[in-house]
């Protein structure tokens, strides 16, 4: 995957709410792991099928993910 850092959109493919992990589909068709600590209204939580927005960062273990992931 390319990453540009530049917003992107797409939808939520699934969520695993006690773990806190979850995967975008970008509308590139990348999948874009995010952790439930990169949902923007600080909620922790969000439903699989839900489109969003997100900036796509370098995570801490060196692979990218989505960050200021936003319903809409």
């Amino acid at each position: 995957m390319v990453a540009t850092f530049e917003p992107g959109t797409g939808v939520v493919s699934s969520f695993d709410e006690p773990r806190g992990l979850g995967v975008i589909i970008a509308t590139s068709g990348d999948e874009v792991p995010f952790h439930c600590t990169a949902i923007a209204d600080g909620t922790r939580t969000i439903s699989v099928g839900e489109r969003v927005r997100f900036q796509v960062v370098p995570g801490p273990m060196g692979r990218w993910e989505a960050a200021r992931v936003e319903a809409g």
